[in-house]
């Protein structure tokens, strides 16, 4: 493949669509005859439904129909869930799994705020939101569980079967932690907590749903990020073949993992259009978003870490807690996501874990970019800057004589990964990111002027955290390419766009196969109608996954031009090359033809056959048996207030390491974004519940999320290592830049009040919460 255009920073070309307004998102679908949907939720953290009258709201203006569950009964069937340990895992650990079954409308006992219990169909919007104020349910509250660590088998279970509320647990450990916790030096427990927050994309969710009476078809537009999951939940529920079911993706204002899940809304609406026979739309309105769209994060970390004198670790052991909310819809994937990602770039070979997911009278919880790796990560990292400052030892130097050397690459962590094979890191340069993140950083120069700041009362910190990521989990991503009438390219793949700049980095590829102009590719996503088999985009696995497909097609693609151009040329087909869209014969310039015309000279005509078969297009699904592990170091700069506990971000440094660069400008506007996300983790989100299961901050006057003067100036340092894993050596990028910020923050909040010993052990870190500490250190 030439590199014309793979990894030159090349302009978005869907954004200005956008700056004109001209986007389409699912609001922006309109059909004739249009009706409109709302749904009547639980007020209630738990309880039992005795009954649902819908007399007095079925009587109202405009409402065209209402649904309780008695009504849909025929078609509620379990929704999809994930996450079943894969062969390979399911032999190295043994998973005690549970998972609930959850129906699109609740039947009998609500368990969160929010659940779904009826469906209001009106002419319109508001007609139908006073219709479902209408709707009479006749509830029982329940008692309520809400602290996933003292409730773990507390006296009110979510399901009594279980006897508990643990829906996944297991063990896992490689060599001997217990043994080289007491041989060692040094060790230091700590209980970290990381808060329940939110991926917030600026679009909420959404549904358009047509029923095609006439060849029993159904076209749904859906606000989604798996498209062909969706699909399949229809196919199961609808109990139609997946031919007459079309999904369509529109532009995506934002997923974050948000949009990865299969929702109950997903089928409750096409089910009305299906029963109507008319067209039916949903719009999530922002309320409804934060009570009823999946909730993300959510741990505690009780580890325990120990080393040498000298600064080297020598074990680790952690027993962790997950919130998985009231149905644990995605398996073993968080659990485990977590536990995979534990030591991240350290040389640690005695790790034991002990790991309880457990439900609750919450909104279930999902991947939301980064899937258990932030928070694993905080507990990490937080807890090695504690055992620097327990040692004296510099939260450099401690990273220093810990990160796997790259000539001990690849490095076998003696343990699966959640695809089932070998979690082996596969390549990359950790202490080379290291000192990129602090050389940029001016780190030997902040520590030489942090004593004068202090003081003079400037209380300036500095903290550090790397990651290794598994990215791009496989098994496959469906692209179709094929030319048109004059050499133009369509690439359709499984992926959907959601911010990424897939428009243009998928084009970048197909382009540089090919040779042909950029301008001439033209790219979609997010259709079932354009790719029968696809997975969707999440897990940092679109560029590897639909990058290489669409690859390989562009490759078949070409093969087949070639084949063409020579015959037309009357040359051998090693002779031919093609480059900006012209196919010629090697050495002789004036040859050159339009691949317009290759195109037009191989379809037969009355007079004569054509020069080959029209056949200029491909599928390919490039099979990815396991993960690349893309790796980077943050470097957090910030000043406290003492007064207040105000965290004021100074600077913000990530380098960074995904394989092969498609595009850098896309790449750092990735690494931007999820650092902004990172950040609202670390300081300010946090999705809040009482004890009776009620939530909190449901607005966005009381979920506060990071605004653009929250947010320093952002470095970013590319390093590249190829994987060795697939033709284009690329690594996943999109999850990694929210992974480090909350540890990063954290450990420069600590240092910089490290004169007066306070730790930070929960996020977010508000100013309240670091007052508090302050004030605590102080008496």
């Amino acid at each position: 493949m030439g590199a014309k255009y793979f990894g030159a920073a090349v302009r978005r070309r869907e954004d200005p669509r956008f700056l004109r307004g001209e986007g389409r998102f699912i609001d922006d679908v309109t059909l004739a005859g249009l009706l409109h949907a709302a749904f009547v939720r639980s007020p209630y953290a738990h309880a039992r439904i005795r009954s649902v009258d819908a007399t007095r709201a079925r009587s109202m203006p405009g409402v065209a129909a209402v649904y309780a569950h008695a009504d849909l009964a025929r078609w509620l069937k379990p929704l999809p869930v994930f996450g079943a340990a894969p062969p390979g895992l399911a032999a190295g650990v043994r998973f005690d799994l549970r998972q609930p079954p959850q129906l699109a409308l609740c039947r009998d006992v609500a368990r969160h705020v929010g659940e779904i219990v009826a469906m209001v169909v009106a002419d319109n919007r508001a007609r139908a939101e006073d219709a479902a104020e209408a709707v009479e349910v006749d509830w029982e509250p329940l008692p309520a569980v809400s602290d996933m660590v003292a409730d773990e088998r507390g006296g009110t279970l979510l399901y009594p079967e279980w006897g508990s509320n643990v829906a996944v647990g297991f063990t896992h450990a490689i060599g001997d932690a217990e043994r080289a916790l007491a041989a060692a030096d040094v060790v230091i427990e700590e209980t970290f907590r990381i808060q329940r927050y939110v991926g917030m994309p600026l679009e909420t969710r959404g549904v358009v749903a047509q029923w095609d009476r006439r060849d029993g078809t159904l076209t749904t537009w859906n606000s989604t990020q798996v498209s062909h999951f969706v699909q399949q939940g229809l196919v199961t529920a609808l109990e139609l073949p997946p031919h007459k079911i079309r999904v369509i993706a529109p532009d995506l204002g934002g997923g974050f993992g948000t949009k990865a899940s299969g929702y109950p809304e997903d089928v409750l609406v096409p089910l009305a259009a299906r029963a109507l026979n008319r067209p039916v739309k949903w719009i999530e309105d922002r309320r409804e978003h934060m009570m009823a769209a999946a909730h993300a994060r959510h741990q505690t970390h009780t580890i325990r870490i120990g080393a040498r004198r000298d600064g080297t670790i020598v074990g680790v052991a952690d027993r962790i807690w997950l919130d998985l909310g009231a149905y644990n819809v995605w398996g073993v994937v968080l659990p485990y996501n977590t536990v995979a990602h534990l030591l991240g770039p350290y040389r640690i070979r005695d790790m034991a874990v002990e790991v309880k997911g457990v439900v609750t009278n919450k909104t279930p919880n999902a991947p939301y970019r980064g899937a258990g790796r932030p928070e694993t990560v905080f507990a990490m990292d937080r807890a090695v800057d504690c055992l620097a400052r327990r040692l004296g030892v510099d939260a450099a130097d401690i990273r220093r004589r810990n990160y796997i050397r790259p000539d001990e690459l690849p490095w076998d962590l003696h343990m699966p990964y959640r695809d089932g094979n070998p979690l082996v890191y596969d390549s990359g340069d950790f202490p080379a990111a290291l000192e990129a993140a602090l050389e940029a950083a001016d780190y030997t120069r902040f520590r030489r002027e942090q004593p004068a700041l202090a003081a003079r009362g400037v209380w300036r910190g500095i903290g550090i955290s790397g990651y290794v990521e598994g990215t791009a989990i496989g098994p496959f991503e469906g692209a179709h390419l094929k030319l048109d009438l004059t050499g133009r390219v369509l690439v359709a793949t499984g992926a959907v766009n959601s911010g990424q700049g897939h428009e243009t980095s998928f084009a970048q590829v197909a382009a540089d196969v090919l040779g042909v102009p950029l301008d001439w590719v033209t790219v979609i996503g997010g259709d079932t109608a354009a790719v029968p088999f696809g997975v969707g985009t999440f897990a940092s696995r679109s560029g590897v996954t639909a990058g290489n497909s669409i690859a390989d097609a562009a490759r078949q693609v070409r093969g087949k031009l070639v084949a063409a151009a020579a015959a037309l040329l009357e040359a051998a087909p090693d002779d031919v090359d093609i480059a900006d869209g012209r196919a010629f014969v090697r050495g002789a310039p004036d040859s050159a033809v339009d691949l317009g015309k290759v195109v037009q000279a191989s379809i037969p005509t009355f007079a004569r056959p054509g020069v080959a078969t029209p056949d200029f297009e491909a599928s390919a699904y490039h099979h990815v048996p396991t993960v690349t592990y893309a790796s980077a170091v943050h470097v957090a700069q910030v000043e406290v207030d003492p007064g207040t506990g105000y965290v004021r971000l100074l600077r913000y440094v990530v380098a960074h390491d995904c394989g092969k660069v498609i595009n850098p400008m896309i790449v750092e506007g990735q690494v931007h974004g999820g650092v902004a996300q990172g950040v609202g983790g670390a300081l300010f989100e946090e999705m809040a519940y009482d004890a009776e299961g009620q939530l909190l901050t449901g607005t966005l006057m009381d979920y506060l999320v990071p605004s653009a003067t929250d947010l320093p100036k952002i470095d970013t340092v590319h390093l590249e290592y190829p994987s060795p894993r697939n033709p284009l050596g690329m690594k996943g990028l999109g999850e990694g830049g929210a992974i480090s910020p909350p540890a990063a923050i954290a450990n420069a909040i600590d240092d910089a009040l490290a004169p007066l010993g306070v730790r930070v052990t929960a996020t977010p870190a508000s100013p309240a919460r670091v007052l508090a500490l302050i004030e605590r250190a102080r008496r």
